[in-house]
């Protein structure tokens, strides 16, 4: 059957759809939402992680998230108490995540590539009173606690994987705490003394921002429940099989999760994204939904690039010449969207919407959010006029934790300021035109440019730098630093090979700018701030600028 057959048959009226979803009576909270899953589904699969083999049903992920609920709370991790968590894609992600949610306790995700510095600030800032991670980051924490003054010690680091004779070998002694021992000794039929409410806080999900560093976003319960119910029925549409191949510590994994709770349905998780091999896996494990890399039409055609099964794949920022082609090629739905951390979704384009395919919108507001553009002065503004989209509706983020300056810049009344400049057509459609946030896209990652510039800025040699994106096919931008060096600094190999070292033990490695530029100064606005704009213009380059590409070693 065509997609063009498909749509024809389910054309229903969006807002009659709309109404009846947003009078769905959501559960109290995750583990009620589990639970009634496991009571109708038994031994369903619920999750797979293909790759280890790693499989949980329904009833198996109710009893163990609560037998590690109750571990949990002898140690004293109860409601309100906050815990990072550093764990790769297995099934003690969502496992813990589903445990703490029971308690009323609060993850704070943290990505797995984190370096000691960024590590230190994310527990620090979050109030992180107990960390669970994996074992083979273990050198690093026991590196980073110092720094942390206290408010995190070596005996409340919960490891998963690690061995007792290997640990007890490298001198860390018998005291440390393993999550296979405490889901081993906990209680499958745990309920809780206290009752977590449906607006409790359950995540501080770090994003980044424009200040540098990133920011906790505080999400509740309701946040989780309304995000896994949004992106589960707006299309009207069940599907069974669900595939999430990014890191559990981004939002997509935990809402995509929830999604397949909602349907019914199963989560197929892969331990790390993979270009050459996801078209593979929409074959071997007949997905019906997933995020779809719009970069994979630059992948080699393959046979099974339309033996799959998928219905819906949504496409992120992807080129609109490409969106037909996409289309074609893989023969499936390709719909864009757009949300952010600190709303969940916000805007979707409808699956019947094929006239829409290769206009670059995002689509309409989900259920149970609104949307509107203003200007400046945060006037609405006409249909057509490019503006600042801002939206609100219930579960959309508490604000940003410990900095009440940073979220009352990012609220106006209710409304949350995306900070993206958009504009809505006379059919009531949203395209967005750009950030207006000083952000770097490479490929699903958010890179702050200041976060690089205060790493740049403090090597010894740097008098003062800018990080801009430099376009690039296969993972959107890359990062490009722009570098003054200190009077009596040399321009040399050594020295760019001095900063590129401390860059890699400062910074991510998708942090890491792939390029460099020796500038004798930096453009500036009347203020004196460096004229970003200018420095990415084409053209704009002194005759005879040399450029270094780190991927290649070379000077071009």
């Amino acid at each position: 059957m065509s997609r063009e057959t498909t749509l024809a048959q389910h054309a229903p009226d969006l807002g009659v759809r709309r109404s009846s979803f947003e009078k769905t009576v959501l559960p109290v909270n995750l583990g009620a939402l589990l639970d009634m899953a496991a009571i109708e589904c038994g031994d369903q699969l619920l999750w797979n992680f293909f790759e280890s083999g790693e499989t949980h049903s329904y009833r198996r992920c109710a009893e163990e998230s609560r037998a590690l609920a109750s571990s949990f709370a002898r140690l004293g991790i109860v409601h309100g108490t906050h815990v990072g968590v550093m764990l790769p894609n297995i099934t003690a992600f969502p496992l813990t995540w589903f445990a703490l949610a029971r308690l009323g306790a609060v993850m704070v995700p943290v990505n797995t590539r984190y370096r000691e510095r960024e590590l230190q600030y994310v527990l620090g800032n979050s109030d992180a009173q107990w960390l669970i991670a994996d074992v083979s980051y273990r050198d690093m924490i026991d590196a980073s606690l110092p720094g942390l003054g206290g408010c995190l010690s070596a005996e409340r680091v919960i490891y998963y994987g690690a061995d007792h004779d290997a640990i007890e070998g490298a001198g860390h002694g018998d005291t440390t705490l393993h999550w296979t021992n405490l889901l081993a000794d906990g209680d499958p039929s745990y309920v809780p003394p206290r009752e977590p409410a449906i607006d409790d806080l359950l995540n501080i999900q770090y994003t980044s921002g424009t200040t540098g560093f990133p920011k906790g976003c505080m999400l509740t319960q309701r946040y989780w429940l309304t995000s896994g119910l949004i992106n589960a029925h707006r299309d009207g549409r069940r599907y069974r099989r669900v595939l999430a191949s990014t890191p559990f510590y981004y939002m997509d994994p935990q809402w995509l999760l929830l999604m397949a709770i909602y349907q019914r349905g199963e989560l197929y998780v892969a331990a790390k994204q993979s270009t050459s091999r996801f078209v593979s896996w929409l074959h071997a494990y007949d997905i019906e939904f997933c995020l779809f890399p719009y970069l994979l039409h630059k992948q080699p055609p393959s046979p099974l690039d339309r033996a799959h099964r998928v219905i819906r794949g949504n496409i992120y920022g992807a080129p609109k010449q490409l969106h037909a082609a996409i289309e074609e090629r893989f023969d499936l739905i390709a719909r864009e969207a757009f949300g952010m951390t600190e709303i969940g979704p916000a805007l979707f384009m409808p699956i019947e919407a094929t006239d829409m395919v290769g206009s670059a919108s995002c689509g309409v507001p989900v259920p149970f959010r609104e949307c509107k553009i203003v200007d400046e002065a945060l006037r609405p503004v006409s249909q057509g006029t490019t503006g600042e989209l801002c939206v609100r509706g219930p579960g959309i983020m508490l604000g940003y934790y410990g900095n009440p300056e940073a979220t009352r810049a990012a609220f106006d009344g209710e409304w949350f300021r995306t900070g993206d400049l958009f504009r809505q057509d006379a059919r009531g459609y949203y395209t967005i035109v750009g950030r207006s946030k000083d952000m770097i896209r490479r490929s699903a990652e958010n890179v702050a440019a200041r976060e690089v510039e205060s790493v740049l800025n403090g090597i010894a040699c740097v008098a003062e730098s800018a990080a801009v994106p430099e376009p690039d096919e296969l993972r959107g931008e890359e990062i490009k630093a722009f570098i003054v060096l200190n009077p009596a600094i040399e321009r040399s190999d050594a020295t760019l090979q001095q900063i590129i070292a401390a860059c890699e033990a400062h910074l991510a490695a998708f942090k890491v700018p792939r390029y460099f530029v020796f500038r004798d100064e930096l453009p500036k606005t009347p203020s004196l701030k460096i004229a970003k704009q200018t420095l990415r213009q084409p053209g704009c380059a002194p005759a005879g600028e040399r450029i270094y590409d780190r991927v290649t070693g070379c000077w071009t």
